[in-house]
């Protein structure tokens, strides 16, 4: 899995460089795919999820009218193919400060689960007056996704433009995360992924 990482990671911190994003299909194989979806559905049977919620420290709340998924962090004990997950991702945190020089010190992930007909306004990652999240990431792990489906990540451009991305299975989406606003659309069925970020110590 090391050496699959490094091949499709290869150029990655010069997109980030040149656009601000990157994308790579089959970063996480079918197999990945399914086993992370399963770990996903233990946890939340279990009912490890929670309704996310917008604002930070004494200001948090729930807002499903902007912000209608739930999540559950990644934190010890993981399952294995969590594990094998985050242990990939530590390759690739190392290699994009090899390259880029970007200060990654740690990784925070959660998965997130949006029913049908709940998105995520227009926001950025990066909590008021708190730049520690550099890189932002987002790995799909929606088997049998359809262009109907909707729930597609939109980034917007400094100049108005944007970018749709549709959340396909093993795709993974980073882009620097700094003033990067970004939406997730409304999604027709239940989707599912992985969202987190590399930080810096400050």
């Amino acid at each position: 899995m090391r050496r699959l990482t490094a091949m499709l990671c290869d150029g990655l911190d010069a997109d980030l460089r040149r656009g601000g994003i990157a994308v790579r299909d089959r970063f996480l194989t079918q197999g990945q795919v399914r086993a992370l979806a399963t770990c996903a559905g233990r946890r939340h049977e279990r009912g490890e999820f929670a309704a996310a919620r917008i604002g930070a420290d004494r200001t948090l709340q729930r807002r499903a009218d902007i912000r209608g998924d739930s999540i559950r962090w990644l934190t010890e004990p993981l399952f294995a193919p969590e594990r094998d997950l985050t242990e990939s991702l530590e390759q690739l945190r190392l290699q994009l400060n090899r390259a880029a020089f970007l200060g990654l010190f740690e990784l925070e992930m959660h998965y997130a689960w949006y029913p049908p007909g709940a998105g995520y306004a227009r926001h950025v990652d990066q909590p008021r007056l708190r730049g520690q999240r550099r890189v932002s990431l987002v790995l799909y792990l929606n088997q049998r996704w359809k262009s109907a489906d909707g729930g597609l990540l939109r980034i917007f451009a400094d100049d108005g433009r944007h970018r749709d991305i549709e959340p396909l299975a093993g795709r993974l989406v980073a882009f620097l995360t700094e003033r990067r606003e970004h939406e997730v659309l409304p999604t027709q069925c239940s989707r599912l992924s992985l969202t987190g970020w590399f930080r810096s110590r400050d």
